[in-house]
Order: C-alpha cells, then structure tokens, then sequence
C-alpha cells in the first residue's frame, strides 16, 4: 500500500512567517479599520496610506477631511485628495450616506447629482 505523504508536490512553502493583514498596507484593511472605529487619523507625512485613502475615496467607501493647523477639518473630494500635499494630516471616516452634497461644492459638481436628488 502506498502513502499519499510520498508523493511529490508542486508547492513549495517560502520560509519566515506569512505577513498579517495591516491597516497601514492594505486596502481592505485600511477600510475594515475605518468602518470598525468610525474614523482613523493619518500622519502628514504618510504618503502610502493617504494614496490608498484616496483610492477609498474615489469608489465612494470612505470620506477624507483634511485637518487644518486650527484644528478644523475640511471636507477633500476625490479630485483634491490625489493632489494633496503632505503639509496636514487626515482624518479618514465611513460615509454618513450613500451620497452627500456639501454647500461648498461648485454648482458644476453639484449637477453631476442632481437626478439623484429628484
């Protein structure tokens, strides 16, 4: 009789521990991490994680508020955060709504949802 541990395998195991998920490498993560505490602050200086912020952003699962030296924040839109610079830190926070209009939108982007509002 013969054993199946015998015989040959195509898979080979790369040595060293398999890495954990990380909200500061990964995008599912990034947003598990928003949604369980409601929002995450993000350093000034942390480029890898505003850009997949940004991506978040952009497919509509999570909104960006940039934090100001006074310590208000300031609603960014896709468009802005893609050329934010790294001068103010994040604030990244789940979506209160399916879609929000702010007052301070320009009436070109306001048109872009206004059969949704009708």
């Amino acid at each position: 009789m013969e054993s199946k541990s015998s015989q040959a395998t195509n898979v080979i195991r790369f040595p060293g521990a398999r890495s954990t998920s990380n909200p500061r490498r990964d995008q599912r993560s990034l947003m598990d991490a928003v949604y369980a505490a409601g929002s995450l602050s993000i350093d000034a200086g942390d480029r890898t994680t505003k850009a997949m912020a940004t991506r978040l952003t952009i497919f509509g699962f999570v909104v960006i508020d940039e934090v100001q030296a006074d310590g208000s924040a300031r609603r960014l839109r896709a468009s802005e955060a893609i050329h934010a610079s790294t001068a103010c830190p994040w604030r990244v926070s789940k979506p209160s709504g399916r879609y929000r209009m702010d007052e301070d939108w320009p009436e070109t982007d306001r048109a872009l949802f206004a059969a949704l509002q009708a």
